[in-house]
């Protein structure tokens, strides 16, 4: 192995690790927001109050897309990440309001 393909190699190695970190770090926050949106659910079951609220979430998207653009990541994928852990939480909210049996 020449020194050049060492050099790649241990640096290859060292991005991963600190990728493998931040993707646990990611999970754990994930876990954290959606223990919190549970909690929301829960609440809004008892007090039959909508799943959804588009104007939050029209806010919420609205203030990630200028972090995003901020932190130089496309707002096109954080509108997709968006969509995707709103889809979550509302399937999330749901449940609880057939658990709690306001649906």
């Amino acid at each position: 192995m020449t020194e050049d393909h060492q050099e790649c190699s241990g640096d290859l190695a060292k991005l991963r690790r600190s990728i493998d970190n931040l993707d646990a770090a990611l999970v754990h926050l994930l876990a954290e927001r959606f223990r919190c949106t549970d909690a929301i659910g829960e609440l809004k079951a008892r007090h039959g109050l909508a799943s959804r609220d588009p104007k939050r979430e029209a806010a919420q998207l609205k203030r990630l897309c200028m972090l995003a653009t901020q932190s130089a990541l496309h707002p096109g994928f954080i509108q997709k990440l968006h969509a995707l852990v709103i889809r979550e939480v509302v399937t999330n909210h749901e449940a609880a309001k057939f658990r709690s049996g306001t649906c």
